[in-house]
């Protein structure tokens, strides 16, 4: 009966592309921005191009921002020489909420995963040994996450982060395994990197 219906069809389509969202919830959300009112619908159609519009990776840590370099790589009172690797933005955002890390960052947007043809030329690892090469940092983090593919980055890192004669460490096992840094409570990430360790 819906499969009639075009605009709908497709809006459930589009919907359903959103990470954890199946199709039923999908239509959930359709019926849901039907019965609102056509101003709050192109207020969130405006504020969606918005984002495409404005928002770009920076071209220091590759975090989201509006303008280039990013607040945090703007910063002067961060400590330029901590460098905190991190998975993906939202990571990033985790870290900063504990409020226990006042140095510089390095988003990869994402993690080794053979399985998934994910290899070392898909993240932003070439640009981070670029930027070791030509900066002061004393000590890397490895934060990314305690999965096996986080695991398997942090191993893949070290190997080339060690010659640099960088001081390595890994945040502290104090975050559950499988765990994704987004979804951790404040005091275990600041626990986690208050606890952070030589690798």
């Amino acid at each position: 009966m819906l499969n009639s219906i075009p605009s709908f069809t497709r809006l459930v389509a589009e919907l359903a592309k959103f990470p954890g969202v199946g199709n039923k919830t999908a239509t959930r959300l359709a019926f849901f921005l039907l019965r609102q009112p056509t101003t709050q619908t192109e207020a969130l159609a405006s504020a969606i191009l918005e984002l495409r519009r404005n928002t770009r990776f920076c071209s220091t840590c590759f975090h989201i921002t509006e303008q280039d370099p990013c607040s945090l790589c703007s910063d002067t009172g961060r400590d330029e020489s901590l460098l905190c690797i991190v998975e993906e933005p939202q990571a990033l955002l985790a870290i900063e909420r504990s409020r226990s890390f006042k140095g510089r960052y390095h988003v990869l947007h994402g993690a080794l995963s053979p399985l998934d043809g994910i290899g070392p030329e898909d993240l932003k690892i070439a640009p981070l040994i670029k930027r070791l090469q030509q900066s002061d940092v004393k000590e890397v983090i490895i934060a990314t996450n305690f999965t096996v593919e986080g695991d398997a980055t942090a191993l893949y890192l070290t190997k080339l982060i060690q010659p640099l004669g960088i001081r390595l460490t890994r945040l502290a096992y104090g975050i559950p395994m499988g765990s994704e840094l987004e979804y951790v409570d404040e005091a275990t990430v600041n626990r986690a990197v208050e606890g952070r360790r030589d690798i």
